[in-house]
């Protein structure tokens, strides 16, 4: 009985809203269904977090056990790369290869929303993991601000998996903003993946580890994880192990990594302005990277005779498959016989190889000149 009294006593305001925080999060993932993998148990770690005295935090709450073993070391981010490298089929993207450059475009949010904390007074190494939430992908963000701002980590976790949720909300009025009936009703040749051969496929993740490995030495932990994850995916003799990263390896880190962020939630930590400029800033490099990828395909059609339907550059963003499905459904509603679906899929699984590298170009220059 004392134990209980001393709990209700130590209950704050901050600690009732982290609790409602927590269970916005869960009635997210499930009755709105948004990434209800993550978000549900974020939302529950962050409800075991905030209880007074807690035993699942602490210096033998297993959360922290979790933490000191799986994000500290950056193990878990890898662990969930080398599954949707088993996942993702880049076969769209080796016949027209050229949208490797949607995949670089929409990066642009990651660029603009550094610079944007770093107006609102955050720190370089702040601001660049702000930034990364504009890589429009949840492990890529939780691997950068471990390294660089371990104390953001919530607020970052949780507007990079809440903004990749609300994707369908937050890309279709950009893009009907940026462009006209007549470029969203564009038709695209459609992408014949029977020309890719399998010995393509299999030196494919060989060479964007060696080439992004030179280019950026920081995102070898990332892009090389992912390309292993695909190589076994492609390989065709480990088709138990690729079955094994794509179900069980994804299903088991996911499950532990969502707890683990949520536990980072903690009242002191979470309930503070710099979480408001994160959230809202998050909210800015989606609509940048969106902005980005249409812009730079409007751009481009100014120098092609066939013409790219605009809607496209949008899907170079990482939030893989969610974009490439909302752009499908934007051009079936302008035109029901538009079928842009595989091209969108190449830009977006563009954009998983571009948030990587871009990700390891700024720890790169941030290290140097940091540490």
């Amino acid at each position: 009985m004392e134990n209980l009294f001393q709990s209700l006593d130590a209950l704050t305001i901050k600690h009732l809203v982290m609790f409602v925080i927590g269970g916005v999060l869960i009635y997210l993932a499930i009755v709105k269904n948004y990434e209800p993998l993550l978000l549900l148990p974020i939302g529950f770690g962050a409800i075991l977090a905030n209880m007074p005295f807690s035993s699942a935090v602490g210096e033998n709450g297993f959360l922290t056990l979790l933490y000191n073993a799986g994000i500290r070391t950056e193990l878990f981010p890898v662990l969930i790369f080398v599954a949707v490298g088993a996942m993702v089929d880049f076969t769209p993207l080796l016949e027209r290869p050229f949208m490797i450059y949607f995949g670089a475009a929409a990066q642009f949010g990651i660029f603009m929303t550094t610079i944007l904390a770093l107006l609102f007074g955050f720190r370089l190494n702040e601001a660049v993991s702000i930034g990364i939430i504009g890589a429009a992908d949840g492990p890529t963000s939780i691997y950068v601000s471990n390294l660089l701002a371990p104390h953001l980590l919530g607020p970052i976790s949780v507007a990079a998996y809440s903004y990749m949720a609300l994707i369908p909300l937050i890309q279709p009025p950009v893009i009907r903003m940026l462009t006209s009936p007549e470029e969203r009703r564009i038709r695209m040749g459609v992408v014949q993946t029977k020309r890719v051969t399998r010995l393509t496929r299999i030196f494919f993740p060989i060479t964007v580890t060696f080439v992004a490995g030179l280019l950026a030495p920081m995102s070898v932990a990332l892009v090389g994880s992912l390309m292993f994850g695909n190589l076994v995916r492609e390989c065709g003799v480990m088709e138990r192990l690729s079955k094994t990263a794509q179900n069980e390896l994804a299903n088991l880190v996911t499950l532990l990594l969502g707890i683990t962020i949520g536990s980072t939630m903690t009242a002191e930590s979470f309930l503070t302005v710099q979480t408001g400029l994160i959230i809202g800033m998050g909210l800015l490099a989606f609509i940048f990277d969106t902005a980005g990828g249409v812009l730079f395909a409007k751009l481009i059609n100014v120098f092609r005779r066939e013409k790219i339907n605009p809607m496209v550059g949008a899907a170079g963003i990482s939030a893989f498959p969610m974009s490439a499905r909302v752009i499908q459904q934007m051009a079936r509603k302008e035109d029901p016989e538009n079928i842009l679906l595989m091209q969108a899929v190449s830009a977006n699984v563009a954009g998983q190889i571009g948030s990587i590298v871009a990700s390891g170009i700024l720890l790169s220059l941030v290290s140097n000149l940091i540490f």
